[in-house]
């Protein structure tokens, strides 16, 4: 379990973007993948904290960018009608459904 936890926490957030947009923009995967990858940046909102690093904090509902609130903006910016937000608003929702499973696999 020590092992495989940051392998699917890293492999979740740089390399199964690039999957993502294989299935959902094949012409231009490799820029939308790059797209969905940026979606990483919401992890700016840990230097708001105090710790910035905690390996046993749970992101999720902690940090500003990491709450329900941002999740529904994430949400509503897959309405938007250019692909590319649609790409970074997946790619942030991605992010929110790794780092809860690096929440869950914690709490085992």
């Amino acid at each position: 379990m020590d092992l495989l936890q940051p392998i699917l926490h890293y492999g979740g957030h740089w390399l199964v973007p690039f999957l993502i947009a294989a299935l959902l923009w094949r012409e231009r995967w490799q820029l939308a993948g790059l797209i969905i990858a940026s979606a990483n940046l919401i992890d700016l909102d840990h230097l708001l904290a105090d710790p910035i690093f905690d390996p046993n904090r749970c992101s999720i509902g902690f940090h500003l960018l990491h709450g329900w609130e941002a999740a529904l903006a994430y949400a509503l910016m897959l309405l938007v009608p250019r692909w590319y937000v649609r790409a970074f608003a997946l790619g942030a929702l991605w992010h929110l459904s790794v780092d809860y499973g690096d929440c869950t696999m914690m709490a085992l």
